[in-house]
């Protein structure tokens, strides 16, 4: 097996798979945490329905750099979906039900008045569920990756201070000073960036769990927001890259493998949790 592995290890489109594969899972860990704790977990679900739907527009229409159509629409619906979910009359959570129904909803009609493929629901499951593009990745498709988590990685660190305060208490946080409208937008772009970037990894039905699984994890060994958030990273990193891995040798879809790891490691958390409170 480790034979094997570094035999495939000298290709090209598997380096390229796991170096995207780790940036992505590195992201999406990062802000999973602040999603988690503010209750907007499934923001991941809806707004990878939406790329979904953007993604059926772009395809309809022909367009070659599909990131141009998917990435301004998805962003624009993470603001509305920050928004809605500050309206009284329409809760976070149902605002993420209204916008990713229909748009997967639009998306798949659009499939199937303007179908530009014959094998349609082999193409529906692969981008729901995630299809072997992670290993055909160009390296023109690596950078922009690449680029984008770097981004998202340096906003991070640089608003650490700001996105801790929003995360436990707005109300203290505007009385600080702080812009928590402006910061909230920032969370609600930076997330939608990492959506679609996931979109090829795992495809849009498993882009929740790269967010909230990690993070639910390290909530069971660690209690400061800090030690989380480093817990939920290198956790992330290790499924992704083991997930990846698995999938190349035994010929599994790669976004369930990946899945399937962070569920595993979500278990021994939730076991080794118990016996740390226990000996404590």
């Amino acid at each position: 097996m480790v034979e094997k592995f570094f035999l495939y290890l000298q290709y090209p489109f598997v380096q390229y798979a796991l170096i995207v594969g780790v940036l992505i899972a590195l992201c999406s860990s990062l802000l999973g945490v602040t999603l988690v704790l503010k209750r907007f977990s499934y923001i991941g679900d809806g707004l990878s329905h939406v790329a979904f739907g953007a993604m059926t527009v772009a395809a309809v229409c022909k367009v070659t750099n599909e990131m141009l159509i998917i990435l301004p629409v998805t962003v624009l619906s993470a603001v509305l979906l920050l928004r809605s979910g500050q309206n009284a009359k329409i809760k976070g959570d149902a605002a993420i039900a209204l916008i990713s129904v229909s748009a997967l909803a639009f998306g798949y009609l659009l499939m199937n008045l303007f179908s530009t493929s014959s094998n349609l629901s082999g193409d529906v499951c692969s981008t729901l569920f995630g299809s072997t593009s992670i290993l055909t990745l160009t390296e023109k498709e690596v950078r922009i990756c690449l680029i984008l988590s770097v981004v998202v990685v340096l906003t991070f660190i640089l608003f650490y201070n700001k996105i801790f305060a929003i995360t436990f208490d707005e109300t203290f946080a505007k009385a600080t000073g702080t812009n928590v409208n402006a910061y909230n937008l920032l969370v609600a772009i930076v997330i939608a960036v990492i959506i679609v970037l996931a979109m090829n990894l795992v495809g849009s039905l498993l882009i929740s769990a790269l967010v909230i699984f990690p993070a639910l994890s390290a909530m069971r060994l660690f209690r400061s927001f800090r030690a989380v958030t480093v817990c939920s990273a290198v956790l992330s990193v290790i499924c992704a890259f083991v997930g990846i891995v698995v999938s190349i040798l035994a010929g599994t879809p790669v976004g369930s493998t990946i899945v399937a790891m962070d569920g595993m490691a979500f278990l021994l958390c939730c076991v080794g949790g118990k016996v740390a409170g226990g000996g404590r």
